[in-house]
């Protein structure tokens, strides 16, 4: 074997690390410190110190044709949108026939990562571990750090005035497991991402009142989208990606707001986000509308204090008797067992080229996999991610000086604080993201050789759903069933869902749809030129 690879964590990122660096001829050991793989999809009945932790009605807000390993797709008859357990039984399937947990010391802390004395010539790290106990000291080649950024509460007590004197029960989300203990209470929950709109539903059905306060909005989306597809198959296209980016901004910022409008006004639920350009990440909620016609979840702005046993609002009004606050406040990115320095190189926020590489490093042997966040799928991201750090290990791909890679951090920054604004800083655009690390190792599909050789497979990959399958579709790490994938993935899609078949299956018309979204600014440029 090649070098030695020290990789923290066996969740997706870790497992695709793994993978990887087996790949290119790396030595892999994984240090994960739970018992099992699967990392935040392992569930747990309480929350643990130093894991990512998740509530039992967790479901996934990506199908599964857009969330796969790129060569390891779902079964056909795995829902689309898949409870925890079942993606955690997808994730045992792959490390198993992958022959991936042998490489994984279980139930291992990883208490320090530090430089070695040479690592200006060697770029080697000393990783301290401990396992029952004792501890362990090891020379490594490279690190990999896949531990994930859902593990670190943040709780912003000290932004609510009045807190310390509530004598109610507070909890982050993190530590909130399911609604049996909210049965008659009054509940206010503080955020409204995927986990706040999760948890005010869910505690609806029990709870006497529940009141969602945010401080800026969200657009909320449904898994269900056009014609009763996933979202993601329909929306995550490389020609939409493609209008997206040619599209004036003042166009697409229109339509962007218009298509999120399109299942409801957002203004008349109190959930219109301040800035509705932006493109955070949305929520994913099919019932949270739903809950909110009925009375059973308030919208509310932004809590301005706290007394003893209620909450007031910056509109003034107050919430009575509440039993119970829960702060889906999101989590903060925390290494414990790694100098700040390395991650956090400018005025204390993470800096990494392309979101994996700490630039300032005088020797490129450490990648984190899976902290940049997008609007597509977790995994098949970590598995490209991983695909070019374990290749920068090898030499067989060399990245910029620090300069040039500190330039390019600059300028990335400054389009995303345009697109994404400023808390959503690791966010990037889904198709561009991938397109850019898949070019670093050849693995960028090729479009219009496609439409040349293969016109059938290039309609599929430019109009349809940018799955995962594209991107081991040509070059390095190539898989030969990638184009079968490709167009089989309708037929696996409604699999699922055709348990009673009524007529024939039926799938999305790409040309169709192309005409129909160019309709209006024909329609619009005939005009134009008919008075002109």
């Amino acid at each position: 074997m090649g070098k030695k690879v020290a990789i923290v964590g066996a969740g997706v990122s870790g497992l695709a690390a793994i993978r990887c660096c087996l790949e290119e001829g790396l030595d892999p050991i994984c240090f994960e410190r739970s018992i099992d793989v699967g990392g935040l999809w392992k569930f747990s009945s309480h929350a643990e110190e130093g894991r990512a932790s998740i509530y039992q009605s967790v479901f996934t807000n990506s199908s599964k044709e857009m969330m796969c390993f790129p060569d390891f797709p779902y079964p056909d008859d795995f829902p689309n949108y898949m409870h925890h357990s079942k993606l955690q039984e997808y994730i045992t399937s792959f490390a198993q026939k992958k022959g991936l947990l042998r490489y994984i010391q279980f139930e291992t802390l990883v208490s320090s990562i530090k430089k070695c004395s040479s690592f200006l010539t060697t770029g080697q790290w000393v990783v301290v571990t401990e396992k029952e106990g004792k501890q362990e000291s090891v020379l490594f080649d490279a690190v990999m750090i896949c531990s994930g950024h859902h593990v670190y509460p943040n709780m912003p007590t000290d932004s609510f005035p009045g807190l310390e004197h509530f004598r109610g029960k507070c909890l982050h989300s993190r530590d909130y497991k399911g609604p049996g203990a909210f049965q008659g209470k009054k509940v206010l929950v503080i955020g409204l991402g995927n986990s706040a709109s999760d948890i005010a539903v869910e505690l609806s059905r029990l709870a006497t009142q529940v009141i969602i306060s945010t401080r800026s909005g969200s657009w909320i989306m449904s898994r269900v989208w056009n014609d009763g597809y996933p979202w993601d198959m329909v929306y995550v296209t490389r020609f939409t990606s493609f209008l997206r980016n040619i599209l004036p901004s003042f166009v697409s910022d229109w339509l962007y707001i218009k298509k999120m409008n399109t299942w409801f006004k957002h203004e008349n639920y109190g959930l219109m986000p301040l800035n509705g350009p932006l493109r955070k990440e949305p929520v994913f909620n099919d019932e949270l509308p739903s809950r909110i016609l009925c009375g059973m979840v308030t919208i509310k702005p932004i809590v301005t204090k706290f007394t003893e046993t209620s909450a007031v609002f910056e509109d003034g009004t107050v919430f009575e008797a509440i039993d119970c606050v829960i702060f889906a406040t999101g989590y903060g990115y925390a290494y414990p067992f790694l100098d700040d320095s390395i991650i956090k190189s400018r005025n204390n926020e993470v800096t990494l080229y392309k979101g994996i590489f700490p630039p300032q490093l005088e020797k490129p042997t450490m990648a984190v996999i899976g902290l940049v966040q997008s609007l597509g799928a977790a995994i098949p991201t970590a598995d490209l991610q991983a695909r070019w750090a374990a290749k920068v290990f090898t030499n067989t791909c060399v990245l910029p000086t620090t300069n040039e890679m500190m330039d390019d951090i600059d300028e990335k920054m400054g389009k995303k604080l345009k697109w994404f604004g400023q808390s959503h800083t690791l966010q990037t655009d889904y198709i561009t993201y991938m397109d850019e690390l898949s070019s670093f190792i050849g693995a960028k599909p090729n479009i219009p050789w496609l439409f040349l050789t293969d016109p059938q497979l290039a309609l599929e990959v430019y109009f349809g759903p940018c799955s995962p399958y594209q991107f081991r579709l040509m070059g390095p790490g190539k898989w030969d069933g990638a184009r079968n994938a490709i167009l089989t993935q309708w037929k696996r899609t409604v699999k699922p869902t055709r348990t009673r078949a009524v007529g024939e299956a039926q799938r999305p018309r790409h040309l169709y749809d192309l005409l129909r979204m160019l309709f209006f600014p024909v329609f619009f440029l005939a005009v134009l030129l008919t008075f002109y």
